[in-house]
């Protein structure tokens, strides 16, 4: 029975050693789920707080790029105006003229010094507009092209040699700084 008393007491060791490791083991893994909790909380704030310090950098970029648009939008605006208002002055002298003109043309009879005076001003106005960047397109003449032209009508050419081309300019076109800003309306033959 000494023997049976020894084996129970080395079971029952046995036992407790067990139980003790058990215990140690779920205090390490709870230590450890613990630590991981931590990590994973700490790394929880730095995002959240990277997460809102980024939305403050796009609402802030967004504010910024949204009042460039007005800004810019404004400056365009104003740009025009005084574009207009830089126009309408150099083309203030040639109204000037004319109405000289009229009053001029009511009280004579010389015909030919009103054409004269009419060309002058023509000339004046014609100067203005090409020191604005202003030039006639010459189309009398040319190939028919609908990238410069708009026809109106066709008539039967006079000769083989005026078949698609501009017999005669209705209303003149016109660039600005290279640019077509209004298409010469032309009869072309055919």
């Amino acid at each position: 029975m000494g023997q049976d008393y020894t084996d129970k007491n080395e079971q029952t060791d046995s036992l407790d050693d067990q139980l003790q490791n058990t215990a140690e083991a779920e205090a390490n893994a709870g230590g450890e789920q613990d630590n991981v909790v931590s990590q994973l909380q700490t790394q929880v704030a730095e995002l959240t707080a990277k997460n809102e310090e980024l939305k403050d950098k796009y609402l802030r970029l967004f504010a910024d790029f949204d009042n460039y648009k007005k800004r810019a939008a404004r400056e365009k605006l104003d740009l025009i105006a005084e574009a207009g208002k830089e126009v309408i002055l150099n083309l203030l002298p040639v109204l000037d003229d004319f109405e000289r003109a009229m009053k001029a043309a009511e009280a004579t009879e010389d015909v030919q010094a009103v054409k004269e005076g009419m060309q002058l001003i023509y000339n004046k106005l014609q100067k203005n507009l090409e020191q604005k960047g202003l030039k006639a397109m010459v189309s009398k003449g040319a190939d028919f092209d609908t990238n410069f032209h708009e026809a109106i009508t066709e008539i039967p050419a006079a000769t083989d040699a005026d078949k698609g081309k501009v017999v005669d300019e209705v209303e003149r076109g016109y660039y600005l700084n290279d640019k077509i800003i209004r298409y010469a309306k032309v009869v072309v033959g055919k």
